[in-house]
């Protein structure tokens, strides 16, 4: 078998070597331990719904949730204890590696202690440090059956409590939906609005325990593993100690929660297309039909290498954001556009990984006994999960001015896996002025990588785009129809995504003939949106004009393909998981 890079989390060979020892041995103990269950247990559990409480168990034992989610201002001097980005989103592609259900039950804790690590509430941040080291779980409590995700809107609402009961200060009643361990949770961070106060200045993220007689658990909204609750608070009793934050600081804490927990939404769908990639190379490649292996048909190798250069870029992209997350500052924002990207089009590239290897698996594909049948139904979950893709883009469309046009200095990022605390996520201020952040010069890092044919061609493309905007920008109206500006946002987020994975691939040593096969992907995919622009029924003659100028071929190379379908083949067997 050739040497395939390394690109792919294989729990066989699985040796992060940048991370501590303590890290290293937890990881370790994590996979051993899916991998000492067994597949038939990992999908029969899955099949019947099973809660994930024997994991939870585990992860008390190895004490990993609280020594990857308690920044270290609260370990109480336990040096492993650390909130690391880096680590932290390794843990997460294992986990999506072996099932969803177990990351979500990691994912609603990260997002239920984001209000409670950016509060100043000392006494339920050393509440949360004590309950993470008991082996708890936490939940996040923003969203509503009838308002979704919308922060402007909450009918959970504090009532003035009168003094009715020494130390409560509100009673808070309401429902709440959509909540992840919200059956379990030790403190559930809820988002309310007062009832004597109107508007921005009368939000409220308080704590509340899951196992107080004033919580009402309703019940699991979906069927599966994962418990997405539905409970009610009657005449909850919330205690000055259990305010985090009040008016526009709260409305700033719930973004920037999403900001740092819905970042391992790309994490989870790499990890998730990794495994279900083993299986369809290892199926597809010794199964026989009309006397030859399936991957002898060049339509099959063209899903599979497409398939590859897709997932390697989402890998590319996301580690590389890591760094660009452990770097920020209120100096240096950028990832405030490199977040919505993870978000939208990791998950979304995700799907499309996904559907390719589906249309080789067939059949195989809905098989029981394969972790393939999970991935199909849990997949498309990643980008409507809160931050749908439609509002990510539209987000990622306040950045583009100033990142195509007026770029500004930066230090150099390096890689950023150092064991050090990433404080800055629990001190983001205020959630607003996203059109002012800047970015360095995106060309420099595009003509650096121009000799790789499809790298030179996508470049005329970004181009092109720059004089779309010049030239054929949306009008006042069109501005007004997200249905067409969602698909310059998707031609924007293109020229964002190409840049990362060309700097990580640098950083990385990343093999030139991946690289162009990923820039082949990429070439279509700006064609594919700009033929879509040409179609869109308020499109102007001049922008119909430039769709068309846009469209190119990627530079085709027989050889180059076969390098890389050789590369895809040497996956064949390279993981299986044991019975």
């Amino acid at each position: 078998m050739a040497d395939t890079g390394g690109l792919l989390f294989n729990p066989n060979t699985y040796d992060p070597r940048q991370f501590d020892p303590g890290t290293r041995r937890r990881l370790r103990a994590l996979i051993d331990w899916f991998e000492e269950r067994g597949k038939a247990r990992l999908l029969g559990d899955d099949l019947d719904a099973v809660w994930v409480s024997d994991f939870l168990d585990f992860i008390k034992r190895e004490r990993i949730f609280a020594t990857f989610l308690t920044p270290s201002e609260f370990g109480l001097g336990d040096d492993d204890k650390r909130w690391d980005t880096s680590r932290n989103a390794a843990l997460s592609e294992i986990l999506g590696f072996y099932g969803l259900a177990y990351w979500y039950a990691e994912q609603v804790t990260i997002l239920g202690l984001g209000p409670i690590w950016q509060s100043d509430n000392i006494k339920a941040k050393e509440r949360a440090a004590a309950q993470l080291e008991a082996g708890e779980v936490m939940a996040f409590a923003l969203s509503e059956r009838e308002h979704g995700a919308d922060i402007y809107n909450t009918d959970m609402v504090l009532t003035p409590a009168d003094g009715d009961q020494e130390g409560v200060v509100f009673r808070a009643t309401g429902e709440k939906y959509y909540i992840g361990n919200g059956n379990v949770a030790g403190m559930v961070s809820v988002f309310s609005r007062r009832a004597d106060v109107d508007g921005p200045e009368g939000y409220v993220w308080f704590v509340a325990e899951s196992s107080h007689p004033a919580y009402r658990l309703i019940g699991n909204v979906v069927r599966g593993q994962m418990f997405v609750s539905s409970f009610a608070l009657q005449d909850y009793p919330v205690r000055e100690e259990d305010i985090l934050c009040t008016g526009p600081e709260a409305f700033s804490a719930a973004l920037n929660t999403v900001n740092v927990g819905k970042f391992n939404l790309c994490t989870a769908s790499i990890g998730m297309c990794e495994h279900a990639f083993y299986e369809a190379i290892t199926h597809a490649n010794n199964r026989i039909l009309y006397g030859n292996p399936v991957t002898d048909f060049p339509h099959v190798r063209a899903s599979f290498v497409d398939a590859y250069a897709r997932l390697v870029a989402m890998k590319l992209f996301s580690d590389r954001a890591i760094d660009y997350f452990r770097s920020a500052s209120l100096d240096d924002r950028r990832y405030l556009l490199f977040n919505p990207v993870t978000k939208a089009k990791v998950t979304s590239e995700g799907e499309a990984v996904v559907t390719l290897l589906w249309d080789v698996m067939a059949a195989k594909g809905f098989e029981r006994e394969t972790y393939f049948a999970q991935v199909t139904r849990l997949i498309g979950a990643l980008p409507r999960l809160e931050g749908t893709v439609h509002v990510n883009v539209a987000q990622i469309l306040k950045f583009m001015p100033n990142y195509l046009f007026n770029p500004a200095d930066y230090p150099d990022i390096e890689t950023r896996d150092d064991p050090s605390d990433d404080t800055f996520f629990w001190a983001q201020g205020p959630a607003r002025g996203a059109s002012k952040v800047q970015f360095a010069d995106w060309a420099p890092v595009y003509e650096k990588a121009s000799s790789i044919p499809n790298v030179a061609r996508f470049l005329e493309q970004v181009r092109a785009l720059q004089q779309f905007v010049l030239t054929a920008a949306p009008d006042a109206e069109q501005q007004r129809d997200l249905d067409f500006m969602l698909v310059v946002g998707h031609l924007f987020t293109l020229v964002v995504y190409g840049q990362l994975i060309l700097e990580q691939a640098q950083l990385r040593g990343i093999d030139p003939d991946v690289v162009d096969q990923i820039f082949d992907v990429q070439v279509r995919d700006f064609s594919s949106y700009a033929v879509a622009l040409h179609g869109k029924a308020s499109s102007t003659p001049a922008q119909q004009d430039w769709a068309l100028a846009a469209v190119r071929k990627p530079v085709s190379s027989a050889d180059r393909f076969d390098r890389v379908w050789q590369q895809v083949a040497d996956y064949d067997h390279a993981y299986v998981m044991r019975p």
